[in-house]
């Protein structure tokens, strides 16, 4: 039944536009599923909640037909069908706007729709469907734009257009803000809105608490693959879901950093090519970061994040020795095992693949940046009993939930791995420590458990970069920060000068800020 105004007085015995009954799915031994129910009306949004591993992806993926239950039905508008594939959910009216663009960097917006289109409508057609849909819903795109040109606010509008030309009645939004600055969610909760409005069924799936709160007028909550409860997270306070979601209290980042101290990193006029096709030119940057303090760096996905972090890292070399230098030595032109033996650590964006080897072990992954230490080798022999024990401190010390023995980085979640990857660096003691996305895509415990770990480390006195699309995040740990724009680095500035608005202007390219 669709809803007229905000729809609270919609009739809440009427049947639900899909009901999942008894849903369970295991992968050998292991139950990511256990007896899961759920519903969703036409014209609500419903919030899906659980953290890392808890069964959230397993769940919507047998709804969208990627994969089939172990046991358990599925009803829609009271009868019962199978899912086989996500052709038979999307026939049904089931559209899903996935965490991570599945976009074609060189093609247009229009060919990019076309790519997943199942009808054969020209590009023509296409175009003047992209401009409709735009208007209706405010997610405005010129269909003629190469994807690589878009910011990532734009790409997720492709993502939620090319959603919309199915003529969906449910949409499945996984972390759908994790890249957009405050305007651009503002402006996607809106669009929401009005789809929930015109009966469109909405699960959304977020870590951002608040933003469920704020849209969702009820909550389904999984804990380790079983459902929790179902309530409506407006009654709730933000800890509390986040306490249903992990069993437990979930503290806050005591972040009382004491004043800096001398300087350690230094970066001056750092300019480099783009990395890549499609990567961004560093322009001009410099920073000074100190002992004891954390300088937040904010921006949109694909400002020179990912440059910034290979620059500081030696993953890419300097024109000149002095541009960079740590602790007072010129570092400009020296690799990552360099600066490392000066002290510095680093945890990149990518923990599957760039910061952790898939198919390697746990203690393989600890020699990758710590064979330098004299604990893990003898006459450059790696230990490998060392080499676990070392593993099994960081995994004690940082809560890393896995597999018995030394299981390979693959088989861990993404939050579990990301707090393993963090932890590896972490207890190094590390003078500077550069990282990358600290917390993206993990549950409101793991990112507590390693923004303390970054705070702690700030008051030990370790000199703290923390690159990050996440405002919130930001805003909890940093001494100062700085907004990344097009490869240009604004002037970093204490956090108490700053609002979340001033900073996500900035992001987007405005002046206020400050930003050159």
């Amino acid at each position: 039944m669709a809803r007229q105004g905000n729809g609270e007085d919609r009739e809440l015995d009427a049947p639900p536009l899909v009901a999942m009954r008894g849903i369970a799915k295991r992968f050998g031994d292991f139950v990511a599923n256990d007896g899961i129910d759920l519903d969703i009306r036409a014209g609500e949004v419903h919030a899906l909640l659980g953290e890392n591993g808890a069964g959230k992806s397993t769940l919507v993926k047998i709804l969208y037909g990627l994969l089939q239950p172990s046991a358990g039905e599925i009803a829609w508008e009271g009868r019962r069908v199978v899912l086989d594939n996500p052709v038979a959910a999307r026939s049904l009216g089931i559209g899903m706007v996935f965490q991570h663009f599945s976009l074609f960097e060189n093609l247009t917006v229009a060919e990019n729709i076309a790519a997943a289109m199942a009808q054969d409508l020209s590009l023509a057609a296409i175009a003047a469907r992209v401009t409709e849909i735009g208007a209706r819903y405010g997610l405005a795109l010129d269909p003629e734009r190469p994807v690589w040109t878009l910011s990532a606010g734009e790409r997720q509008r492709i993502e939620i257009v090319r959603c919309l030309m199915q003529e969906p009645r449910l949409i499945v939004l996984d972390e759908p803000t994790s890249v957009l600055t405050p305007q651009e969610a503002e402006r996607l909760f809106e669009t929401l809105e009005r789809l929930r409005d015109q009966g469109t069924a909405i699960l959304y799936i977020s870590h951002r608490l608040e933003e469920v709160r704020r849209l969702c007028t009820r909550a389904t909550i999984l804990r380790l693959g079983r459902k929790v409860d179902t309530l409506d997270p407006r009654a709730v306070s933000a800890r509390q879901l986040a306490a249903m979601m992990v069993g437990a209290e979930v503290g806050e980042v005591r972040a009382d950093i004491g004043p800096a101290g001398a300087g350690v990193l230094e970066i001056a006029g750092l300019s480099l090519p783009p990395g890549g096709v499609h990567g961004v030119a560093l322009k001009d940057v410099s920073l000074d970061v100190r002992a004891g303090e954390i300088v937040g760096i904010a921006g949109i996905a694909g400002n020179g994040q990912s440059e910034l972090f290979a620059a500081l890292s030696g993953e890419r070399r300097a024109d000149h020795a002095g541009t960079i230098r740590i602790g007072g030595v010129d570092v400009g032109l020296d690799g990552v095992n360099a600066r490392r033996a000066l002290g510095a650590a680093f945890v990149a964006e990518e923990r599957l693949g760039h910061g952790a080897v898939p198919a390697h072990a746990l203690s393989e992954n600890i020699v990758l940046t710590r064979h330098a230490e004299s604990e893990l080798t003898w006459r450059g022999f790696v230990m490998p009993a060392a080499a676990r024990g070392l593993a099994d401190r960081v995994r004690k010390a940082f809560d890393v939930r896995a597999g018995r023995g030394d299981p390979a980085a693959a088989t861990l979640s993404g939050g579990n791995l990301q707090k393993f990857v963090v932890g590896r660096e972490m207890t190094r003691k590390p003078r500077l420590l550069v990282v990358n996305q600290p917390t993206w895509g993990v549950d409101a415990a793991a990112a507590t458990l390693i923004r303390q770990a970054l705070v702690d480390g700030a008051k030990e006195g370790a000199a703290i970069v923390v690159i990050s699309q996440d405002l919130d995040e930001l805003f909890e740990v940093s001494s100062r920060i700085a907004v990344i724009h097009d490869g240009r680095l604004s002037p970093p500035r204490p956090v108490a000068e700053l609002t979340r608005e001033v900073v996500g202007l900035v992001m987007g390219g405005g002046e206020s800020g400050h930003a050159r």
